[in-house]
């Protein structure tokens, strides 16, 4: 009969210790335990709350990378803007002005020809931001040659023949030149000149949720979201090179040339003005689409919440419960450890 009762109190310690076992493990990992087994019925759940959650995770961190790209997109077209709007300014004190005058805006302009095509080059984590799907080469090959370009050539030669009555047929000229995608004028990649490829395709996007792309992506070579009026060749970067090409070009001696020259004037500033509008607009859209974007990941991290929320209250176990039960569950043990013990110690005369 002792030994009965032994066997019977071995057991039920047996089951006490692999209960003991699992608390312990809990308590130490919160998580009902390793396997999807541990955590039936609930299994499928728990599965499609993962899968979500996982969903969400890979959108936010697109978003997030999609925002670094605007955010450095917005600060290049700031400074083309604030280049454009010097030059306009320039333009127009230039009317009548001294060859002195002249000659000191030319030199500038050169200069800020170079700055506005490394910026159009402006990179993030070494992607292009200008390139479309060509992010990984420059959209402008020679940033540092720009003035030597066939674009800039052909300005040049244009603004060259300026005489007292032809600014209308100068400024056609210039128009062309910037206009141009031929090999040879346009210091923009082979890629974005080319109709089949860069030139026509959609603005680059980001997967932001299910079936939904948010687009983004800027082009050097032409307008993304906003669109060019006024004096333009319809794209507010061409219309920056354009306007700084021409005031580049000029020569003191070119002042006397009236009214051509002020004609050429007005023309310059008019195509500047519309530059400056275009890329407000454009960063005004930038600026829309980032908040759009911004919306949706709070969205998704807001959502994230919940469904961990209840992926914890299938996994995870309540730690103040568990921790009772631990507790009470080596009482219990001890308990059947000192009755085994005690029933051990009888034999059949003391048990009689």
């Amino acid at each position: 009969m002792t030994i009965g009762m032994i066997g019977r109190l071995d057991t039920g310690a047996a089951m006490l210790r692999a209960r003991l076992e699992v608390l312990t493990r809990q308590v130490s990992d919160g998580r009902q335990g390793p396997g999807y087994g541990d955590i039936a019925p609930e299994a499928r759940r728990a599965v499609d709350l993962r899968a979500e959650l996982d969903r969400r995770e890979v959108w936010q961190g697109t978003i997030s990378r999609a925002l670094a790209r605007t955010a450095v997109a917005q600060g290049t077209l700031g400074r083309i803007a604030d280049i454009a709007t010097q030059f306009y300014q320039e333009a127009i004190r230039l009317d009548g002005t001294s060859g002195a005058r002249i000659t000191a805006v030319a030199t500038a302009a050169r200069a800020a020809m170079v700055e506005v095509a490394s910026l159009l080059n402006e990179r993030h984590a070494g992607e292009y931001l200008f390139g479309g799907s060509d992010s990984a080469n420059p959209p402008i090959p020679d940033p540092q040659g720009i003035l030597g370009s066939g674009m800039a050539s052909g300005i040049a030669a244009a603004v060259a023949g300026l005489t007292a009555g032809n600014a209308a047929a100068v400024a056609a000229a210039t128009l062309a030149a910037a206009q141009s995608d031929a090999p040879g004028v346009t210091p923009f990649s082979a890629f974005l000149s080319d109709p089949a490829r860069g030139l026509g395709e959609p603005r680059r996007s980001v997967p932001a949720a299910e079936g939904e792309r948010v687009a983004y992506g800027l082009f050097a070579n032409r307008n993304a979201a906003a669109t060019s009026s006024g004096e333009t060749t319809g794209s507010w970067a061409r219309d920056v090179l354009r306007g700084l090409a021409t005031l580049a070009a000029l020569d003191p001696a070119q002042a006397s040339l009236s009214p051509g020259f002020t004609d050429l004037m007005a023309v310059v500033r008019d195509g500047l003005r519309s530059a400056v509008e275009a890329i407000g607009a454009e960063r005004g859209a930038l600026g829309a689409t980032e908040q759009r974007l911004e919306a949706t990941a709070r969205r998704h991290a807001e959502v994230s919440v919940a469904l961990a929320g209840q992926l914890a209250g299938i996994e995870e176990v309540d730690m103040a419960a568990t921790i009772s039960r631990l507790q009470a569950t080596q009482t219990q043990l001890e308990a059947s450890y000192r009755a085994i013990s005690l029933v051990s110690g009888l034999t059949l005369t003391r048990f009689l």
